[in-house]
């Protein structure tokens, strides 16, 4: 039986930045204001992360350029990890790295084979303050790489290149929501 809330449960869905927005390539600024304002955007970020069926969400995809993402994301054995990390820091990368494929609510529709590292770790604090700490393999691992990358102003084509890098590109300019 659960006793609290579905995350994002009274959040309201927000606009998305898409690739191309300044927002999303610039480094976010730490959260020192810990109070209403912060759980509204971690609920809001829930539910728009639900509604465009991601499974991480960082604050630049919802034009907030500051330290927070989502997630809500599977590991390789089907472990469902659910939570949120305020001002987290990836203090490790390590294993194997694998390429696999990878895509972005920034980037609707695009998919690109990136290199990531097996295993990561983020630390940071919750939305009341309290430290957190969360290791991830496998998927889940490369969903807190990706959203650490979009909070310091990246996005997962920046580490693609040769051909791939080019490929990705190609279809964002021919994206309907990539000609403006």
């Amino acid at each position: 039986m659960r006793n609290r809330p579905i995350p994002g449960s009274s959040g309201l869905v927000r606009a998305m930045s898409l690739f191309g927005d300044p927002v999303l390539h610039a480094p976010c600024e730490p959260v020192t204001d810990f109070g209403p304002s912060l759980t509204r955007l971690i609920e809001d970020m829930y539910a728009t992360m639900y509604a465009a069926n991601g499974v991480g969400l960082a604050a630049n995809q919802v034009g907030v350029p500051l330290r927070v993402f989502v997630y809500d994301c599977p590991d390789d054995e089907d472990v469902r990890h659910v939570g949120h990390v305020v001002n987290p820091r990836l203090v490790a990368v390590d294993g194997i790295e694998v390429r696999g494929p990878e895509g972005c609510l920034s980037l609707p529709g695009i998919e690109a084979g990136t290199l990531r590292h097996d295993h990561a770790v983020v630390e940071g604090v919750t939305g009341d303050g309290a430290p957190v700490r969360v290791e991830g393999t496998g998927f889940f691992a490369r969903c807190l790489q990706h959203e650490c990358d979009h909070l310091e102003g990246g996005v997962y084509v920046d580490r693609l290149a040769g051909l791939r890098r080019v490929r990705a590109l190609r279809k964002v300019r021919r994206a309907p929501w990539g000609r403006r």
